[in-house]
């Protein structure tokens, strides 16, 4: 859950007119690598994918946009220059790595406007969704934690050591090549305290970034959704809500606890109670599936057919 910070303010809100007021954010992607194939037992997770199987992310961003998703998010989580360049890459090795994250989602992009022209059809009976639209790009940054990779990334402990100006010099030149790369914006994900957004806020300004960002927060206890509820009542900006599963993670195993989740039916149901309250930009996080995002994207749909109905 999040918000979206406007550089410049009328970008997002553009997008979302053109959405019809709500637009569908991906589903997980690690867990996506795996059914394709990929073995992400790996310090880089995801990011492996960026060095041995890169077609890999290419057909799940692929995937998503079929599913009806409006916003991919690169596989950048866990790349980080400092995590390349402990597998011993260099330093020029590890942006080009960074640039490559971006590269390959809007290879993506362009090859589903490819098949759009090609295969033009708004609800296919193979389920593929094929409707050239607004699609955007975002660089996804994963929390300090999540380089880490020892459960800090949820419990947002990083220890007294770290300070915002630890935080701003890990993160400013992979914020700078991601926003250089070509994205339309800037995912910043999980982040699990205020000093990390406190960090993320002071380098956008430093480094004067003009495209757009996003903050959203791991919630722990669920006193982040009561915050973000009260937010809507205050904020002009739009609000992102995207969670994962319902699923348990067990940092200390690095897996899924089976079983500990939702139906699709039962997490798509929760859509309209968040467009209610004030959401614009849903979809889901980790262990969610393009599945799951069809599912948002016909819900969604069938609520702006509703109210066209209602309106004429």
């Amino acid at each position: 859950m999040g918000h979206v910070d406007l550089q410049p303010s009328s970008f997002i809100s553009d997008f979302l007119l053109q959405t019809g007021g709500v637009a569908v954010i991906d589903g997980g992607l690690a867990t996506e690598l795996e059914r394709h194939g990929a073995d992400l037992n790996d310090p880089l997770w995801s990011a492996k994918c960026l060095l041995s199987s890169p077609h890999l992310i290419r057909t799940v961003h692929l995937d998503y946009l079929e599913a009806g998703a409006d916003i991919i998010i690169t596989a950048s989580y866990q790349a980080t220059i400092q995590g390349f360049e402990a597998r011993g890459f260099s330093r020029g090795e590890s942006e080009a790595l960074l640039r490559k994250s971006v590269e390959i989602a809007c290879e993506a992009r362009k090859m589903y406007y490819d098949r759009c022209i090609e295969f033009a059809c708004d609800d296919r009976e193979d389920g593929r969704i094929l409707k050239h639209r607004p699609i955007l790009v975002a660089a996804s940054v994963g929390s300090y934690g999540a380089y880490l990779a020892d459960g800090s990334e949820y419990s947002g402990i990083y220890g007294d050591e770290i300070t915002v100006e630890t935080l701003k010099d890990f993160h400013r030149r992979r914020v700078q090549i991601l926003a250089d790369a070509g994205a339309d914006l800037i995912a910043f994900e999980t982040v699990p305290n205020k000093l990390e957004a406190q960090a993320y806020a002071e380098l956008l300004e430093e480094e004067n970034i003009k495209i757009p960002s996003w903050f959203s927060f791991n919630s722990k206890d669920g006193v982040m959704w009561s915050v973000v509820i009260l937010c809507l009542n205050v904020t002009t900006k739009p609000i992102l809500i995207y969670p994962n599963s319902g699923e348990s993670y067990d940092p200390d195993q690095k897996e899924w606890v089976q079983k500990t989740g939702v139906s699709v039916e039962d997490f798509v149901s929760y859509v309209n109670k968040w467009c209610e309250v004030g959401a614009s930009l849903v979809g889901g996080c980790c262990r969610t599936t393009p599945n799951t995002i069809r599912a948002i994207y016909r819900t969604l749909s069938n609520n702006r057919s509703a109210t066209a109905s209602l309106e004429s």
